[in-house]
């Protein structure tokens, strides 16, 4: 049996119909509520914190596949003490009482921010110093060093796996963000952007979560994931116009004029994330795991604006 903690959110609820669909049995999970979509096996925890009762929920699991965090979102007014809480502490709680119980195997959903925030003339690699720059970043590493040293310590298996943006249906901030500017026609002034980002689609990182969970032998390894194609700021804009339609209005506006304007206006992190390169390099994981993301970046985005555009979830 597979545990996933999150399973109502945005990769988990997809990620628990990607291993029913395979034959897993899951147990979802959820810090309130009683009810998953695709899973009848569902736990109450309640907060996830240093004092969360695990025991109960890992009764007959084999694996733990760990996607519940306190994310990072602009303006978060949130101390913080509260990443530590849930992202530090509330994991190694877990991963603690799995070990105890006798679960197998332990896979961690990090994030890319561990790394950091932005690439320049080489993508992130695993064998990277990690350099995180915010309360996010820094509880996701504190998380990972955690649990190498409770791997170390155990006969639990452990996998780390970090991943840039994630979009799909149900993303939200700023990807939402620039899918309606692109529905609007209004004209976007990053044409002369030449920057270069991963992403990954949530069917991409719910199969390489599937490959962590099943596969025979689990290599000791931080995986980076990515759809494995690295868009810049107008490629990404022209594709989602593309998937609605539309003719993409893009602006050629120099990049320095462009962030001047936006720390004026107070919107520089998110104009810097349109603006900034952040590209991970995936061949490790696809060599170690013998995979290929098996959907490509345009059927990704089309799905993802077919769920934007009110068609359903696909």
């Amino acid at each position: 049996m597979v545990l996933v903690s999150g399973a109502n959110g945005f990769v988990g609820s997809r990620l628990c119909r990607s291993f029913t669909e395979h034959g897993l049995r899951v147990r979802a999970a959820l810090r309130v509520g009683h009810q998953c979509a695709d899973v009848a096996d569902v736990t109450v925890i309640g907060n996830i914190g240093p004092d969360t009762d695990w025991e109960p929920a890992l009764v007959g699991v084999d694996t733990v596949v760990h996607l519940a965090a306190r994310t990072h979102v602009l303006h978060d007014s949130a101390s913080r003490d509260a990443y530590f809480d849930t992202n530090t502490a509330g994991t190694l709680r877990l991963a603690t009482a799995a070990a105890r119980a006798g679960v197998r195997r332990f896979v961690f959903l990090s994030s890319i921010k561990v790394n950091g925030e932005r690439t320049g003339a080489q993508p992130f690699k695993t064998s990277d110093i990690p350099a995180p720059l915010d309360a996010y970043g820094e509880s996701k590493w504190l998380a990972e060093q955690g649990l190498r040293d409770i791997a170390a310590t155990s006969a639990l298996e452990m996998a780390v796996v970090r991943t840039p943006l994630v979009y799909g249906p149900g993303v939200r901030a700023n990807f939402l963000r620039l899918m309606g500017l692109v529905r609007s026609g209004v004209p976007l002034p990053f044409g002369a952007i030449e920057n270069k980002r991963s992403l990954i689609g949530v069917w991409n990182l719910c199969d390489v979560l599937l490959r962590l969970a099943t596969i025979d032998r689990l290599p000791a390894q931080t995986f980076l994931a990515s759809d494995d194609r690295d868009l810049s700021t107008p490629e990404l804009i022209r594709l989602l116009a593309a998937a609605m339609g539309r003719r993409p209005r893009l602006m050629n506006v120099p990049r320095a004029l462009l962030q001047a304007l936006a720390r004026v206006t107070g919107r520089g992190p998110e104009i810097a994330r349109l603006c900034e390169s952040l590209r991970v390099d995936v061949s490790a994981t696809r060599s170690l795991l013998a995979w290929e993301p098996p959907m490509s970046v345009e059927e990704g985005l089309a799905r993802t604006v077919r769920w934007f555009e009110g068609e359903g979830e696909t």
